[in-house]
């Protein structure tokens, strides 16, 4: 279950959101009587416009702490991770934010707006050929203590991670020496895992614990050499005590043990993309998945001793999105009409709870009455 901190959508008192707010860190958050609003400090990127990106020509998206989009395939779903993993590269290889070539006109555009302590900053990355964007433009305030502000930035952006996870990969054996952080496609899994066993093994106790709670037909949770400095993942059966090997397991199996991967880490990165999060895993467990996602993102709620994980996930599931009926503020839909696609809040729709009285999100979301679904000829 979600936490110990039950939180309600409250549409009357919600803050108004403008699509491009002047202060994007302040959310709403309901007890059982009332709305709070909260300032997320921990937030990192607030807000994304776009400008002749793909076909975002003309959208801005704003994040919060935990970020479910869903849409149609060409819809910039996907384009929103790549212009956060860009802005990783472009940030680790700037040392003079303010210099750079000269972006070709009316070529695509993209600005990044950030929350405290970084709400001071101005960064836009600009293009100088089609789809080649590599001028990154930042304004700070001046002097020591902007450089050293856009130092630590720079230090958050270096830990985006962005995930498509790939069953294939996750089941072959893994290099010992790639057992640091998780991979893009969780090709290394064995060996993370192996060595979170040997190096941090109250936390892997705790990932090991959590995934037989939830898959109780495995007892635990081993490991075999597979060749010379490799190591393969190997599953016990709980029944009958038989040892079953990684390539031997199903998709969703695997899948659910890099979110936990994910989930358990003793030090996550600062921004989580997962892309496809319900790929291959049954209905009846996506509440899992999401719970797993919102350890990261609300540490306190699962009284882990580390701050908070900004996180944001992509899904074509139904069923997923029925488990934020409580929660649409954290999703956002993305629509294309012709090859314009745009960004809306779920939370903005003033129609929603009328909507949410008839049917639930996921066949509101299948049926097209809410957007997002592909275009009919």
């Amino acid at each position: 279950m979600f936490g110990s901190v039950r939180r309600h959508y409250c549409p009357d008192t919600a803050l108004p959101r403008p699509a491009w707010p002047e202060n994007p860190a302040s959310v709403a958050i309901c007890g059982l009587e009332a709305c709070t609003v909260l300032r997320h400090y921990n937030l990192m990127i607030a807000a994304v416009r776009f400008k002749n990106f793909k076909a975002l020509r003309s959208a801005a998206v704003r994040l919060e702490s935990f970020n479910l989009i869903i849409g149609p395939n060409g819809s910039g779903k996907t384009s929103l991770i790549q212009a956060l993993l860009s802005l990783r590269t472009l940030a680790l290889s700037v040392d003079q934010p303010r210099e750079g070539r000269t972006a070709r006109a009316g070529g695509p555009e993209i600005d990044y707006q950030f929350s405290p302590p970084f709400a001071d900053f101005t960064v836009r990355m600009r293009c100088v050929a089609e789809m080649v964007c590599d001028v990154l433009r930042v304004e700070h305030p001046s002097g020591p203590a902007g450089d050293a502000k856009w130092a630590d930035l720079r230090s958050r952006l270096r830990r985006i991670r962005a995930f498509l996870f790939d069953h294939h990969a996750m089941a072959a054996p893994a290099a010992v020496k790639e057992g640091g952080e998780l991979s893009s496609n969780a090709g290394n899994l064995a060996a993370v895992l192996a060595a979170r066993r040997e190096k941090t093994p109250a936390a892997y106790v705790r990932l090991v614990e959590e995934f037989r709670r939830i898959m109780p037909e495995f007892a635990e949770l081993s490991f075999r050499e597979a060749g010379p400095g490799h190591v393969e993942l190997i599953l016990k059966d709980s029944q009958y005590g038989d040892l079953i090997p990684a390539d031997s397991l199903s998709q969703g199996v695997l899948n659910l043990l890099a979110v936990l991967t994910l989930s358990f880490a003793p030090e996550p990165p600062s921004i989580v993309c997962l892309e496809e999060a319900d790929r291959g895993i049954h209905p009846r467990l996506l509440r899992e998945v999401r719970d797993a996602l919102y350890r990261l993102s609300n540490p306190r709620d699962f009284e882990e001793p580390r701050g908070p994980v900004q996180v944001i996930v992509t899904t074509h599931s139904p069923y997923l999105l029925d488990l934020f009926r409580d929660h649409p503020e954290e999703v956002v839909l993305a629509n294309k009409e012709g090859r314009t696609a745009t960004f809306e809040r779920l939370a903005d729709r003033p129609d929603l709870l009328e909507l949410m009285k008839e049917a639930n999100l996921g066949d509101l979301w299948y049926s097209g009455i809410l957007g997002g679904v592909p275009g009919e000829e």
